[in-house]
């Protein structure tokens, strides 16, 4: 019983946080129960075609490919890439991630992968064009120039933070794969 209680925590703590609410406040815990089956039905519809594109990510762009366009030694051209790839699709952020880790796995750099993830979060081209539009052309590209410097840096950041005290876990796990 104990094994089962530790394996699912967070599931029994979410039932009982509901619980406790639904109790004390029906009304906020509706809502806040709604909010959730919203956004499960979202990811539900999300999550499998990402997996799916991922999968065929992994048998069709060989590991040498990503190594030469994102990996360590790809310099500017990888950075651009990255930036490139992390502005042009339109979805929530938790799709990144995993494409973040297959990337990794294969080879990216994680400066890069900063950059992506960075830019996917915060430069997205239609977001540009609603700042454009209500902000003004200044403060739009303002705004992406000094955001892509700031990627760029914490994305050297880290792959210099990363090297001084690396995730052994990852790389343990990373090694097991390849």
């Amino acid at each position: 019983m104990m094994k089962i209680i530790k394996k699912f925590k967070l599931p029994i703590l979410i039932l009982f946080i509901y619980g406790v609410l639904g109790i004390s406040s029906p009304e906020v815990a509706n809502k806040s129960f709604n909010v959730s089956l919203t956004y499960l039905g979202e990811m539900i519809f999300i999550i499998p075609p990402v997996f799916i594109l991922m999968g065929l990510m992994e048998v069709w762009i060989p590991k040498n490919k990503i190594e030469n366009l994102l990996g360590k030694e790809s310099g500017i051209k990888g950075i651009i890439i990255s930036f490139v790839l992390g502005t042009l699709p339109t979805g929530p952020l938790y799709v990144a991630f995993p494409m973040t880790a297959s990337l990794l796995k294969k080879g990216a750099s994680v400066s890069n992968m900063i950059v992506f993830l960075g830019s996917w979060a915060t430069l997205k081209v239609p977001q540009l064009l609603v700042e454009a539009e209500f902000l003004g052309v200044p403060f739009m590209v303002l705004r992406f120039v000094l955001t892509f410097i700031m990627l760029v840096l914490m994305g050297v950041f880290m792959q210099f933070t990363l090297k001084l005290s690396p995730d052994k876990a990852f790389l343990e796990s990373n090694n097991k794969n390849n």
